[in-house]
């Protein structure tokens, strides 16, 4: 490391060295000494005990996790040059990732794209954002107006950035919640906040000031493509289907029926209106109800009234202290679906939480079929979009488990 350094020294224990070598948290537990005046969200350096460089990253003197690595290049300089560096690298690699679909994808995907606590998720015109550490909200202001000009140099049309801020989770890093248009210098921000979108061929509408996340689930987006592919004839039921769209890409794909059920009524009219909007009313029907007793009352009546079920909940866990009460809750989700599917009959079910693992979740998968009585067919496993990019050694960002099966 260069003698002189401009920013703040903490010092790491030798556990919290050898964890920072690869992953870009640092934890409370693990610093040892640092500089108490700096401002919580400045940057700052992480040494080891012999003060060896590890790198450098944002201070959140209110979260657990005090440091959030951002490069390990002691040459770095955190101006507004090396953010636009870091901007154009995760655009360019959308639009090779995504080709034509990058209007309509996630541009900054947290620690994954050297944007710790940051997601960008671009729905045509619009940018939706959410921060959620203290050292991205500090830069912000410097952030976004450098996507809209790396995105407008493009030939990309960009006309607002709406802030979806309203997450519990900011309090953890002492900040505000809320959700507003960003003022973009000298420019005016559309006045709706619901726009359209088109994806595998099937229009929405999003909400992304109501909406949950940032309006719309974009990790999907090749998921709901691999179930269209085998819908064709089939009577499907789609669970948990939020604004529809994995019953839409099914009805779109040629399904004979799909019947799309979700708790929330809201949820269940957008879902309505994206089938109306796409003319694939008269092979649908929506149902307002609970999953889970929706599949026991199925169950009860006996027979197998459909043969292609999916289910696509929430996350059941958020935390490694829930994750075994999540698990019998996947468990018995997926026994009961499998209990209304002939022999024969397909399958597509998920986890979008990374405390899930998918080792645990496959366990579960053979014990939920053992308890159904019938074996699995393997079709695909398949994760997210590759807009929701995994770093291997950022076990975060792989979060989302995704599996098509044949009952047999």
């Amino acid at each position: 490391m260069k003698s002189e350094r401009v920013y703040p020294r903490f010092i790491i224990t030798r556990k919290g060295t050898r964890w920072a070598e690869t992953h870009p948290w640092i934890y409370e537990a693990e610093v040892i000494s640092g500089d108490e005046n700096c401002e919580n969200g400045c940057i700052v350096d992480a040494v080891s005990e012999n003060g060896k460089y590890i790198g450098s990253g944002f201070l959140s003197r209110s979260s657990k996790i005090r440091i959030r690595l951002v490069s390990r290049n002691a040459n770095d300089r955190f101006d507004s040059a090396f953010w636009e560096r870091r901007i154009r690298y995760a655009w360019e690699y959308r639009k090779t990732a995504m080709g034509r679909d990058v209007t309509c994808c996630r541009l900054i995907f947290g620690e994954a794209d050297g944007f710790p606590g940051l997601t960008v998720d671009r729905f045509n015109d619009v940018l939706v954002t959410q921060v959620l550490s203290v050292g991205m909200e500090k830069i912000r202001e410097m952030i976004y107006p450098l996507l809209v000009k790396v995105l407008r140099e493009d030939g990309q049309i960009i006309k607002g950035i709406y802030e979806r801020n309203d997450v519990a989770i900011r309090t953890l890093e002492g900040l505000e919640t809320g959700k507003k248009w960003f003022d973009l210098p000298f420019e005016e921000h559309p006045e709706s906040t619901v726009t359209e979108i088109n994806e595998n061929g099937i229009s929405y509408t999003v909400d992304f000031e109501n909406g949950q996340k940032t309006g719309f689930f974009l990790d999907q987006k090749y998921n709901r493509l691999a179930v269209a592919k085998l819908a064709a004839g089939k009577t499907v039921l789609d669970c948990f289907t939020h604004t529809g769209s994995f019953a839409l890409n099914a009805a779109k794909g040629g399904a004979k029926h799909v019947t799309a059920v979700d708790v929330s009524v809201t949820a269940i009219e957008m879902a309505k209106e994206n089938a109306a909007r796409n003319g694939l009313l008269e092979k649908m029907d929506f149902v307002t109800a609970d999953v889970f007793d929706l599949l026991t009352e199925l169950e009860k009546k006996g027979g197998h009234p459909y043969d292609f079920i999916i289910l696509d909940p929430p996350a059941f866990t958020k935390s490694r202290r829930t994750a075994d009460n999540a698990e019998k809750g996947y468990r018995e989700i997926n026994t009961r679906a499998l209990k209304l599917l002939p022999r024969g009959g397909w399958f597509a079910t998920c986890s979008c939480s990374h405390f899930m693992p998918s080792e645990r979740f496959e366990k579960m998968l053979r014990d939920a079929s053992r308890d159904a009585n019938v074996s699995l067919m393997q079709v695909e496993a398949r994760q997210q979009a590759p807009d929701h990019p995994i770093l291997w050694n950022v076990p975060e960002t792989d979060y989302l488990k995704f599996y098509l099966f044949r009952v047999v």
